[in-house]
This record gives C-alpha cells, structure tokens and sequence, in this order.
C-alpha cells in the first residue's frame, strides 16, 4: 500500500464544492471516482481543507492509498486521462510516509480572493472574480484589513453552519493588493472557519466603498454575533492557494 500526496487545481463552478454530497457533484468525488477507474480499487481520498460550491482551487492537496503497484507519473497521467474533460487537474502526484495526512499534518492554509473592480461586464472573469463596479480604496481596505490580524473570535465571520469546535483563530496575514483593475485579497492562517474569508472579504467590500470605516469593522469582530456581518462575498473569488506542512517550513509539527 502506498500513499500518494497529490495537488489538485480545478474550477469550482460545476461542482458542489470539494467534499462529496449526495445531492450534486464534487471534487472528491471526480477524482475518487478515477482513482477506482485506474486502480480497480475503493478510493478514499482525504484533503487539507473543504471548499464551497463555486470556489476554486490552485493547488488543493490530498492524499490516497493505493495498493497496485504504480509510479507516482503513471498514476497522475492517468487519473488526469481519467478526470477529463472535468476541470480538475492532478499537478503532483507523490508518495509519502503513511502516516502523512493531508489535513492533519498541514500547519498552514493560504486563499487569495479575486475582485475586479470595475463598470463594464465581465467577460473572460465570468465566475472566476467577483466583480465591483463600485470604486474601491484598496489602501483603506488594507488597513482595516489589519484590525483582523492575530488570534480573535471570528464568530461574526462564521457561517451558522460551521462545524469547527470554537470560533477562535489566529489569522497570520490579510494583505490587499491592487493592480489596475485587479484587487487580491490574500488570507493565511492555520486553519480556517467556513466562510471566514468570504464574510472578511465582504466586509473589506465595504470599507472599500466608504460604507464602513475601519472602526466598525473592529466594531463588528468584538461583537461576536453573525448579526453584525455587514456581506458575505460570493464564491467566485475565492481561491484555495496552498497547503503548507513541516517539513517545507522547518516547523516542527504540534
């Protein structure tokens, strides 16, 4: 048996988002479906992290054990055979210690959101951005963003769905970034609550377009109460960018 880590990239708009479901398709569910095809096998595939319907991924990693005995490019150029014409790519396919584990052994998760701000229509972003036509302050922006660095109760920021045991989190970084019409958002921390980064990026919207200032963004994060997100951003922004784990870091892991 051996056990395979792989990086995945792939749109989220025709899927439900990466965890199987019974009521549509998903990410999970494409590529254990191409692992069974090629390995004959039962796959179960486990991940850093769980995306919502619409969001995307750049480089998500797994991981799978598979017993046929197959190279790490066999098994990639295979399931990549497999997956089409799904818009899900396997970037990496390598083997790693069987007790590595996507979600456990990663120690940092990084997203960037993805705003176009501008009037016209988008053509070629068409569910790839969320688009504002508004003018955004992406200096105001960034600052506010800060108020949100360090460890908080994010439960304003928290889906009423969330299934994570506390609202508390340590947010390492949240950067606002503007290039001509692009705004990138990015967000890193060890882990995340569901849909965090979009309500923060929702938020960061706001102040933004001078409906919020800095202050009642603070505001709004001291009050722990979902009640007081001023919007929740659509998925389409948002990106999954990478999983981080000790040994590509130095970190020793806790």
């Amino acid at each position: 048996m051996t056990r395979f880590r792989l990086t995945v990239e792939f749109d989220g708009r025709p899927f439900m988002g990466w965890q199987r479901q019974a009521h549509g398709p998903s990410v999970q569910q494409a590529i254990e479906e191409a692992i069974t095809a090629v390995t004959g096998e039962q796959a179960v595939i486990h991940a850093a992290g769980r995306t919502d319907a619409g969001v995307h991924g750049r480089a998500m990693t797994a991981h799978a054990d598979v017993a046929k005995p197959i190279t790490p490019f066999r098994l990639k150029e295979a399931l990549n055979a497999r997956l089409r014409p799904a818009p899900v790519a396997i970037l990496g396919c390598d083997p790693v210690a069987d007790d590595w584990h996507a979600r456990f052994s990663c120690i940092g998760r990084r997203y960037i959101y993805r705003i176009v701000n501008r009037r016209a229509p988008l053509t070629l972003d068409a569910g790839l951005a969320w688009q504002v036509a508004a003018e955004l302050d992406d200096r105001a922006m960034h600052a506010a963003a800060q108020h949100l660095v360090g460890r908080h109760d994010f439960t304003t920021f928290r889906s009423a769905h969330c299934q994570a045991e506390s609202p508390v989190k340590t947010l390492d970084r949240l950067d606002v970034h503007r290039s001509g019409e692009l705004i990138e958002i990015e967000a890193a921390a060890r882990s995340f609550l569901h849909h965090q980064v979009r309500s923060m990026v929702g938020c960061l919207a706001l102040v933004g377009r001078g409906r919020w200032t800095a202050a009642e963004l603070a505001d709004a994060l001291a009050a722990a109460d979902r009640a007081r997100l001023g919007l929740n951003a659509p998925p389409d922004g948002l990106y999954f960018m990478e999983a981080v784990y000790p040994a590509e870091t130095g970190e020793a892991a806790q």
